[in-house]
């Protein structure tokens, strides 16, 4: 049983569906999903649902590090190969998008710097955030949530109905695909750096166990997993090294 405030919040969350669906009530809703072949019903719920709290730059320090230490590490060691970095739960693509214009800038500074070229993964379970990335339009609102002026001017141009379009050279870096978090991680690969930031809340101590178990699994060794500011690794001390960064902390694949 859900607690009453949160069986409040599914219900008003899914009010819409229920509505146009005619369905008497959420477990008649529930019932349904359960059926075979509703496929276009679970993403409905799925895309209701999520919730899409996202901003550029998200807590700053996160990408000071990527572009201070693990770029320049990870230069130096594999100078000649590429970069692949997993944006977990991507959101509307200000995440990925963001390690994109930081990587940017980091070969301005070093253009010798992964010959072969850099590709960042971003996932997440909902279509309709995912369509929103992948057009890379964004309203000077949603801009004004976290991105400087200077990138602004520097990362984005002007586009129709007062949207700002990235540049096709930061926005080709990033392939967008649908993955469920609990489900299996089939074409993420090896991957030098993950991003997985404050999407563990969501999840119970055992869940969020089994997903950084498999994400241990897509780093190779010595890659680097950043969580966000009130996540952990727990236990599991056998899979991941502690790195103190000062100001921030991030994880270490053994």
């Amino acid at each position: 049983m859900l607690a009453k405030h949160k069986q409040y919040l599914v219900e008003s969350r899914l009010s819409k569906i229920l509505i146009e669906g005619r369905y008497d009530s959420l477990g008649q809703l529930v019932v349904t999903l359960e059926r075979p072949g509703n496929s276009h019903l679970k993403e409905q719920v799925i895309n209701a649902m999520t919730t899409n709290e996202t901003l550029w730059f998200r807590d700053i320090h996160p990408y000071e590090i990527l572009k201070d230490r693990l770029l320049p590490e990870l230069a130096e060691k594999q100078a000649s190969q590429r970069l692949k970095v997993w944006s977990a739960a991507c959101s509307t693509g200000q995440e990925p998008y963001s390690i994109s214009m930081i990587i940017d800038e980091f070969k301005e500074q070093n253009p010798a710097a992964f010959r072969l070229g850099e590709e960042i993964i971003a996932t997440d379970i909902s279509t309709r955030v995912l369509e929103q990335a992948r057009l890379a339009e964004y309203e000077m609102l949603a801009l004004g949530r976290g991105l400087s002026q200077d990138r602004l001017k520097k990362f984005f141009e002007p586009g129709k109905h007062e949207a700002w379009c990235l540049l096709p050279k930061i926005k080709k870096r990033v392939a967008f695909r649908e993955l469920n978090l609990l489900g299996a991680y089939a074409g993420i690969g090896s991957c030098d750096i993950v991003f997985c930031r404050n999407v563990l809340i969501y999840f119970s101590s055992e869940r969020k166990r089994e997903i950084l178990m498999k994400i241990h699994k897509t780093l190779k060794p010595g890659g680097y997993l950043l969580l966000g500011a009130s996540e952990s690794i727990g236990e599991l001390n056998n899979l991941f090294e502690m790195v103190h960064c000062r100001p921030g902390i991030i994880y270490r694949a053994k």
